[in-house]
């Protein structure tokens, strides 16, 4: 219920923040610096375009100002004294050497429902104004709204409070007549312009702001207390030093727990990640089919066959983990999986809501697809939400010594919807060989995936296949999960199980003698392209597109297995990775000294070629993790001519994209990407709990030292987690080119959490106020402090069960 505002010439922009209800974080400090000065949102939004040309990715830092220690910094910090009580501290220090002025305004307001007819009339329609303020307040407003009832925000310093309605301002806009004589962007007018007739005299509206003009001396600081209350309270503040301190206290235990291990770096590494993964939390609404017919004016005839046109069904209205707390609120599908991924070490409900959300009957297209992100509903993203699915169950099991089958078990039924959307619209020939056009990886080939190819061609993605083999491996596994407690899921079980054996064997080439996707002689998976003739090649491309099918990795314990014996049978009727009489992948009836299985498109034999690529530093093992593109392309760049499409080339560019190829956002030809390091990762764990200690790899960077893959596992994830730590010269790699996070004593403990990374650097890249799955640092610092598998796999109780 906090916000800044700005203009930008036409109306205001507003940033919508979520207050985390989890009591172990209710304490949240969030960070925002501006140099010397506010910015109007549009100069803020010109200043950014400007320095985007001229200056490193964190564009809104003014270096000289920082150089000479002009700037303020200003803290907000939100502290529960109980789920309907906020308390509000906003601290703002001057580091600069002369004494200057800062205007804040804490802003509170109403969502305009009733300008939309929500039911809504003038009787009901919500309202902030001004009462008396009790003991220990210099101000109070009341806020009333027919549906949530009654709120008190309280002030404690002097300010100047300004009213006005949370309406658009129609006469700027398009020269219409305004509602009223106050519209939303008053607080800017009287502010910047010093128009005292924007704001409404009688001290009430929609919308509200407490102005405050601090004078903060050179290198002092000044601080605003605000209460947020259900109740109307007599001394508001009485009590706020102990809630903030109290709420101190236990966040600084609960991190002490979760990562008790952990150096002090560390910590503060995976603190920092998590921290930014609760903020990230923000509300979505967007309802397609309104906006689709407009409000007024009305929009072009033409929306209601654009963009989202086939998604009225869409109605969102939701807490929604954002992938970026800075823009307007948005969602990405495939992101939000892998937050999950980071949100279950914290908020492990929080996570399961989150899939289930994407899944519902809000979002997921009746034709079963999920929805890829606002801009384009249906666009295709990597099937992974069962992976985040099974990860919410796995760590609430771990934390909580039981699952939640209830939940498994709801999501388990509207992932097969999604399941069969995949089996039936992205394999065109019915031939288990899958499409899906740029799949969330920036256009990662040679071409654009996303376009068709000249009739009779066709593109058969390795990336693609590997992810449904992933999802048909994890709705086995789910389907066994599931088992354990109705024996009826032990049909769905076998059939994804044998869905995925037909995937290895498109995968192989020996279904209908249809060419394989796995390069034998190069020993890596490829894309290939097939000609009307018949013919065939393979793309020749060493990319995270090979590697991805690595991911189709699962281990199956005693415990699954105890009460499926069909499904068991089906297993050593596969012996020897036997199907349809060719062999096809790793041998499902091999058990190891645990009585566990592997299920896996890759077997022993294809693993060695494929880990001889990835932990070569001339190949894709960088610094700072694995490269999305080989690093042989920063020579091998000429693919000749290639069928369907003309002549063909790859570059491998370690940092930000050289050209606008395919939309400028090509972004994937080499930089470091959090979450497919990530799902590597997993995978060399699967394997090292399967083969175990004795699968011994010889590794070229550390002079041919043999490594369990464990120590592989290790060493991808700590080369990962590098790129936050401090190396000798003392500087974080991926703030390296930010003088303040790099220099200024204020800042160097502060980190950004990027899109992705230089290869070769680990500066950070694309969007730096973008921690979505790049908190996926914080289950990679865990895992270096864990010598073994989670402990629920090693504990007597389980195997007595599995027995």
């Amino acid at each position: 219920m906090t916000g800044a505002q700005g203009n930008r010439g036409e109306d205001v922009k507003e940033y919508y923040f979520y207050l985390d209800a989890t009591p172990t974080h209710s304490l949240l400090r969030y960070l925002y610096k501006y140099p010397h000065g506010a910015f109007p949102y549009g100069a803020l939004v010109e200043e950014n375009a400007r320095r985007s040309r001229d200056d490193p990715p964190y564009n809104l830092i003014d270096t000289g100002a920082f150089a000479e220690n002009r700037y303020f910094d200003v803290e907000v910090a939100y502290a529960k004294a109980a789920p309907d009580e906020i308390h509000i501290r906003i601290v703002v220090a001057n580091r600069g050497p002369e004494a200057a002025e800062l205007h804040l305004l804490p802003t509170l307001w109403f969502r305009n429902a009733w300008a939309w007819g929500d039911g809504i009339d003038g009787a009901d329609k919500p309202a902030i104004r001004t009462i008396d303020a009790p003991s220990g307040a210099a101000w109070t407003v009341a806020a009333t709204h027919p549906e949530l009832g009654e709120y008190w925000l309280y002030g404690r310093q002097r300010a100047e409070l300004l009213f006005t309605e949370n309406e658009t301002n129609a006469k700027l806009l398009w020269g219409a007549p305004n509602a009223g004589p106050y519209a939303k962007d008053a607080f800017h007018r009287r502010v910047i312009d010093g128009a005292a007739e924007a704001v409404n005299p009688a001290g009430a509206g929609t919308k509200f702001a407490s102005w405050s003009r601090l004078a903060v001396p050179p290198g002092e600081s000044a601080e605003l207390d605000l209460v947020l209350s259900a109740r109307a309270m007599s001394s508001p503040f009485e009590r706020s030093h102990i809630v903030f301190s109290s709420r101190q206290a236990e966040a600084d235990a609960f991190y002490r727990d979760l990562f008790d291990a952990a150096n002090d770096e560390d910590h503060r590494i995976a603190r920092q990640a998590l921290a930014g993964m609760i903020w990230s939390k923000q509300f979505f609404h967007y309802d397609v089919e309104r906006w689709l017919k407009g409000d007024l004016p009305p929009p072009p005839a033409a929306r209601r066959w654009g963009r989202n046109a086939q998604w009225k069904h869409l109605k969102a209205a939701d807490v929604i983990s954002m992938p970026d707390a800075w823009e307007y609120p948005w969602f990405a599908a495939w992101d939000l999986a892998f937050h999950c991924g980071a949100l279950a070490l914290v908020d492990v409900d929080f996570a399961k809501d989150q899939i289930e959300l994407m899944l519902c009957e809000r979002y997921l297209h009746p034709n079963g697809q999920i929805p890829a992100y606002e801009w384009n509903f249906g666009d295709v993203n990597p099937p992974v939400h069962a992976l985040a699915a099974l990860k919410a169950f796995r760590a609430e099991r771990v934390q909580r010594g039981r699952g939640d089958h209830d939940f498994l078990q709801r999501v388990f039924h509207k992932l097969l919807l999604n399941y069969a959307w995949w089996i039936n619209r992205k394999d065109a020939e019915g031939s288990n060989i899958f499409e899906g056009g740029f799949l969330g990886l920036d256009n990662i080939s040679v071409f654009d995936r996303s376009k068709p190819l000249p009739s009779g061609y066709s593109l058969k993605q390795a990336d693609a296949t590997g992810w449904v083999a992933m999802f048909a491996l994890h709705m086995t596994v789910i389907a066994l999960e599931l088992t354990q407690n109705d024996p009826n899921y032990e049909e769905i079980a076998i059939q994804t199980y044998e869905q995925f054996l037909s995937i290895c064997e498109a995968l192989s080439g020996n279904a209908a003698d249809r060419p394989s996707l796995w390069d034998a002689e190069a020993g890596f998976f490829k894309d290939l392209i097939t000609a009307p003739d018949g013919s065939w090649r393979h793309i020749d491309v060493y990319s995270m597109v090979g590697l991805i099918p690595l991911f189709a990795t699962e281990v199956v314990d005693r415990r699954l297995l105890s009460r499926a014996p069909r499904f068991r049978d089906r297993l050593r009727a596969h012996k020897g990775g036997l199907f349809r009489g060719h062999y096809v992948c790793s041998c499902p009836e091999w058990e190891n000294d645990r009585g566990e299985h592997l299920l896996s498109v890759v077997d022993h034999t294809m693993l060695q070629p494929m880990l001889s690529r990835l932990l070569d530093e001339d190949q894709f093992l960088s610094p700072f993790g694995i490269r999305s593109v080989s690093k042989i392309h920063a020579t091998h760049c000429d693919l000749g001519v290639l069928p369907g499409v003309g002549a063909a080339m790859i570059e491998y560019v370690p940092g930000e994209s050289n050209s606008a190829l395919f939309g400028g956002n090509s972004n994937w030809r080499g930089p470091i990407w959090l979450p497919v390091n990530y799902m590597l990762i997993q995978a060399v764990e699967k394997f090292h709990r399967f083969l175990g200690d004795e699968f011994m790899f010889a590794i070229p960077c550390l002079g041919g030292e043999q490594l369990s893959l464990n120590g592989v596992a290790n060493l991808i994830a700590d080369r990962v987690a590098n790129i936050y730590r401090r190396g000798a010269c003392g500087v974080a790699p991926a703030m390296q080119t930010q003088p303040p996070f790099r220099d200024d004593p204020h800042w160097r403990d502060l980190l950004l959490f990027y899109e992705y990374f230089h290869a070769e650097t680990g500066q950070g890249l694309g969007a730096s106020h973008q921690t979505g799955w790049t908190g996926l640092i914080a289950n990679l610092v865990s895992r270096h402090y864990r010598k073994d598998i989670p402990a629920y796999w090693g504990s007597r109780q389980i195997r007595e069960a599995a027995e």
